[in-house]
């Protein structure tokens, strides 16, 4: 049975980082079966969940992985995960998309996401951005999952309620998903 290992890499963007890192696990045969990837601001930033087969080296593995990390400037963290333990049971929930627009001030990101934990509902993603110069505007969109137990229209009062204490715009809007 395959290991699973979590994988992050961060670091300044330049073309090469997926190939080199990518080139370590598949030179290890590892199997790379999620991944998340993104630039911000010329930063890049990867997540992998990486299958590592039996019996597999591993010293060698990571130690292969923190030259391509040291050659790229790469912040990298690498860790076994338990393969006994099933991912936290959640309740049953339905994914929507929460669109935050507004004036950019500090708290938006914590009293939006505060709110959302306090009702169990879970960020699968989350993306920001400050648009604009003159009158910049703030964008935050979440993916999200809400508990079945959890009505649309609550959603919609409690986040309007927030939106109007931060004057922003706050929409919710059930989200179709599709499955890789």
């Amino acid at each position: 049975m395959a290991r699973k290992m979590a994988l992050s890499a961060v670091g300044s963007d330049c073309p090469g980082i997926v190939c080199e890192v990518s080139r370590v696990l598949y030179e290890h045969g590892c199997n790379l079966e999620d991944s998340s990837m993104t630039i911000l601001r010329g930063e890049f930033a990867m997540i992998l969940i990486v299958a590592v087969p039996e019996p597999a080296d591993l010293g060698r593995l990571n130690a292969d992985l923190h030259a391509v990390a040291d050659r790229l400037h790469l912040i990298l963290s690498f860790r076994e995960l338990p393969l006994d333990e099933p991912p936290p049971a959640r309740e049953a929930g339905s994914p929507y998309m929460v669109s935050v627009y507004g004036a950019d001030k500090p708290g938006i990101v914590y009293r939006v996401t505060d709110l959302l934990a306090r009702r169990s509902i879970n960020i699968t993603d989350v993306n920001t951005r400050v648009v604009g110069e003159q009158l910049p505007v703030y964008i935050m969109l979440l993916e999200v999952d809400v508990p079945e137990s959890i009505p649309e229209r609550e959603i919609e009062e409690i986040l309007g309620k927030l939106a109007r204490e931060l004057s922003v715009d706050i929409t919710v809007r059930p989200l179709e998903t599709a499955q890789l």
